[in-house]
Parts: C-alpha cells; sequence; structure tokens
C-alpha cells in the first residue's frame, strides 16, 4: 500500500496514542511517543508503520492457513523494535529472499528480518543490523537416517535449501569440502521457503533439508518421529555466519533502526524472545551495523 494512502489514519493513530500517554516503552517525546520516533525518516513518520517483508520460515515466521497471520521469533522481535520506535509494525508474506530483497528496492517494504547473512555485497544497497549469529543444520528423515550419522555423510546427496539464503552457500561449502576429501559433490535444490525444503526432504526429493539449526529443532518438535538432524562442522566451511536484519539505504532507517535494536537489548526484550525460543547459543551481546564491509 503506498505511504500516502495511509498517511492520514496514521496521523489519527499517532494523535490517540498521544492521547492516552502511552509512550510505546520508549522516553516519552513527540508525535509517536518515543525519543526515537523523531529520528524516523518522514515517510515512516508519515505511515506510523514499518512494513516488514518475510516468508513462511519457522520458528521465525509462523505463517496461518489465511496466508497473512503470522506469529514466531520475527513477529514478537518487530513487535518489540516497533514498540519503542513509536509505530505499528507490520509484515507482508512474500515468495522467498529474492522476492523481498526486490520488494525493499521498490519501496513496497522497509526492512526484512532473514534470518539473511550479512554480506559486503548486500550492503551495498541495504544496512545490515546483526542480532544472531547461526550455523546451518540439515534435517534428515528418519526413514534414510541410518545414511547420515554426522554432515560428511551427506557427500553424493541432494539438499533442498532457500534460494539465496545462507544454507545455499553453506551447502557450497560443504560440497566444496566433499570434493577435497575424493568424495562426491552434493547437489543443491533450491526452493522458496523452509516449509518447502521440509516437504521435498519429507516426500523423497531431497535426501535432507538445509536450515538455521533453530529451524531445524523447531521442525523436529513438530513431527518429533519423523526427523533427525546433524550441523556442518568448522573443518565444512561452516563458521559462524553473522544473520541481519536489512533496510534499504537509500530510506535512512537504518541507523535509527540499529538504536532500536539497542534499546530492546537494554530493556530486556530481546533476551526475553532469546529465552522464550531458546535461542541462547545463536543471542549476541549486542546489535551491530554493517559488520561485513569493516571486515
Amino acid at each position: 500500500m503506498p505511504r500516502t494512502t495511509l498517511a492520514a489514519a496514521a496521523a489519527l493513530t499517532l494523535a490517540g496514542v498521544a492521547a492516552c500517554g502511552g509512550n510505546g516503552g520508549g522516553t516519552t517525546g513527540a508525535g509517536g511517543g518515543t525519543a526515537l520516533y523523531e529520528r524516523l525518516p518522514d515517510a515512516v513518520k508519515d505511515a506510523g508503520v514499518i512494513r516488514f517483508a518475510g516468508d513462511s520460515h519457522p520458528p521465525y515466521r509462523i505463517v496461518a492457513n489465511d496466508g497473512k497471520t503470522v506469529t514466531g521469533i520475527d513477529k514478537e522481535l518487530q513487535d518489540a523494535l516497533a514498540k519503542v520506535l513509536g509505530v505499528r509494525g507490520e509484515i507482508s508474506i512474500v515468495n522467498g529472499l529474492p522476492a523481498a530483497l526486490s520488494g525493499m528496492l521498490a519501496s513496497r517494504y522497509d526492512a526484512f528480518n532473514g534470518p539473511v547473512k550479512d554480506t559486503a555485497e548486500r550492503e551495498k544497497q541495504f544496512d545490515a543490523i546483526v542480532w544472531m549469529v547461526s550455523r546451518t543444520s540439515y534435517l534428515v528423515p528418519k526413514a534414510t537416517s541410518s545414511a547420515v550419522k554426522d554432515s560428511g555423510d551427506l557427500c553424493g546427496k541432494r539438499i533442498a535449501g532457500t534460494a539465496g539464503s545462507v544454507v545455499e552457500e553453506q551447502a557450497k561449502r560443504l560440497s566444496d569440502w566433499c570434493t577435497k576429501q575424493g568424495r562426491p559433490a552434493l547437489t543443491f535444490i533450491g526452493l522458496a521457503d523452509t516449509n518447502g525444503t521440509i516437504l521435498a526432504a519429507k516426500s523423497g526429493r531431497a535426501d535432507a533439508a538445509g536450515m538455521t539449526e533453530s529451524a531445524a529443532i523447531d521442525a523436529m518438535s513438530k513431527e518429533k518421529d519423523a526427523f533427525t538432524y546433524v550441523t556442518q562442522s568448522d573443518e565444512q566451511g561452516a563458521g559462524i555466519d553473522q544473520l541481519a536484519m536489512l533496510v534499504p539505504k537509500s530510506g535512512g532507517l537504518g541507523p535509527v533502526m540499529l538504536e532500536a535494536f539497542k534499546e530492546i537489548f537494554k530493556n530486556g526484550e530481546y533476551q526475553r524472545i532469546v529465552d522464550k525460543y531458546g535461542l541462547q547459543n545463536v543471542a549476541v551481546d549486542e546489535p551491530k551495523l554493517n559488520t561485513a564491509a569493516a571486515q
């Protein structure tokens, strides 16, 4: 929806917030009721909403059958950020990472929360606020898991993963490791979202589904007897990837969003979400901006 069509409604909404004395969890100020509100780009203030793009990616974004209602880590994180910014958060479901990136560049969305890797190439067009790290895991159907005891056993296998995601890059590193060991390379099957990768593994189209460890644990919790998983090692090129929220540089929202992240670290909302969803192993001590360019 164009920003201009939202401006009048936003003005009424913000006036209501001010009248009720709500401060959104931040320091009281003009307009949206928080100190950070005044630093927001005018387009965001006029609309009164931060528009997030998001694909289906449990447990980060759990999309209901109506295709619109979203729960999970991202919903809670985005609501916490919107609160300290003094605006409303809104998630639009898109078909994978390419649609999220192109939509942001076309000004349809203000931000995308991934999990997506912070890279120097992406930082040419987007500000990247790093708020967690990750290692890639591979979800393996238990019916065939006897042949996959560790990630090295994935050599020569078909791996489904979200196209353009950090998993695709990780799978390539694992494949390179396989060939250096004199073993067959793996085949990567790029799909639109995590649900699609899990279905590919269940149906036999793929031998395993690559995803973040948090997503693998979530999938296993929903189908306890269906899967096991293995995690890629440092030797196989895993390392620890910096995962970020991406915000188009052209809009000027990135530095303000960094400050919003700092606020939810300070007020305890970040830690609450980390604890609720068991993200302790991938949490960071503080958010950072554009880490890839600094390396």
